[in-house]
């Protein structure tokens, strides 16, 4: 195990700059998520601490060690990709024994490792098979036994639930988080999901554009998003952002909707954000008008309009109504957040 620091790290494809001076802590034994969306950097900075991509600028050191230069197969790290990588004309057993093959340990060490592996992540009736004869749930956790078997120490995750369904990448984020905290091995998980990094993180880096926009736990994310690119991008549905200015009845939308504010809200606050779990509906609450209403099961969320304001609802109960009806919504001022002219949050 080992802690991984990269600092001011930057990545340049030509005269075209991918990352701009990226700073990142992890400590041993930590499970870190890189977010964002697609193109922003995230799977670029997990290959360069692979090894897999070359460093423009900045250090990157694992266990106390700088490894700008240290070829992959000397960082002491074992990657997980998206498409699994699976040699195709090899057993289960082969595939996850093969690290050692190359290195030449005894048939015995690989038996072993193999086995202790193969009962870790349920692979014991399978390791006789081969790649093309597995579910994609079964191939991911070779993937997994491959790199188990190495004893790295650090574990690299390629958004590797990516290709599977949305029932099995529930249960693979659960056994994924549960293998780590069992292994306790620093780990780095890179996707696109916010759910998933929710879910699974100690801690959450939240990029964009090739830059690092909030890092922390994921309800501090969530309940203090530093700027408005990560209000908008943590928390699912997305947090309803309304452009306005503050006057003396409350906060006027563009859209021409006035809505209340904490008290001391600063006079500056030119975005009001409030997450559409965090409205509730209330007799004397503000008119809206239904646009169209999207039962889940656990919760009806409920797109509306005040005025020509469209914001979203979350509501835990059965809201019935069809387009055009009206509810009556109101805002939890307690978590409502207000953001300043240059996006950053203003504290309330």
């Amino acid at each position: 195990m080992a802690a991984v620091t990269v600092r001011q790290v930057r990545k340049s494809f030509g005269s075209t700059p991918i990352l701009h001076g990226v700073d990142v802590d992890i400590t041993d034994g930590q499970f870190v998520v890189l977010v964002g969306p697609s193109g922003c950097g995230k799977s670029t900075l997990l290959r360069m601490i692979a090894g897999l991509e070359n460093i423009t600028g900045g250090e990157i050191s694992i266990g106390g060690r700088v490894v700008n230069n240290v070829p992959p197969k000397d960082r002491d790290i074992a990657m997980v990709f998206q498409n699994y990588a699976l040699y195709p004309h090899m057993t289960v057993r082969e595939n996850m024994a093969f690290s050692m093959m190359l290195a030449k340990a005894p048939a015995s060490v690989m038996e072993e490792e193999v086995q202790r592996a193969a009962k870790i992540l349920g692979l014991g009736a399978l390791l006789d098979r081969y790649p093309r004869q597995l579910s994609g749930g079964q191939r991911q956790r070779v993937a997994m036994g491959r790199a188990i078997v190495r004893h790295p120490q650090v574990f690299l995750f390629d958004e590797p639930l990516s290709n599977l369904d949305a029932k099995l990448r529930v249960q693979m984020r659960s056994e994924i988080r549960e293998l780590q905290q069992r292994l306790a091995t620093t780990t780095i998980y890179v996707t696109h999901d916010q759910i998933e990094a929710m879910t699974m993180a100690d801690q959450i880096v939240v990029m964009n554009g090739g830059r690092i926009e909030q890092a922390g736990a994921p309800l501090e994310l969530y309940d203090r998003p530093a700027n408005l690119f990560v209000a908008g991008f943590i928390g699912s549905p997305a947090m309803n952002l309304l452009p306005g200015r503050v006057e003396a009845g409350g906060f006027r939308t563009e859209g021409g909707a006035l809505l209340p504010l904490p008290p001391r809200a600063p006079a500056s606050a030119a975005t009001y954000g409030i997450r559409p779990e965090h409205l509730t509906l209330a007799p004397d609450g503000i008119p809206a008008s239904i646009v169209l209403v999207e039962p889940t099961g656990s919760e009806t969320q409920v797109s509306m309009r005040i005025g020509e304001t469209s914001l979203i609802g979350a509501f835990r109960e059965r809201v019935q109504g069809r387009h055009g009806d009206t509810l009556h919504v109101m805002p939890d001022l307690s978590l409502v957040h207000l953001f300043g002219p240059d996006g950053r949050r203003l504290p309330v």
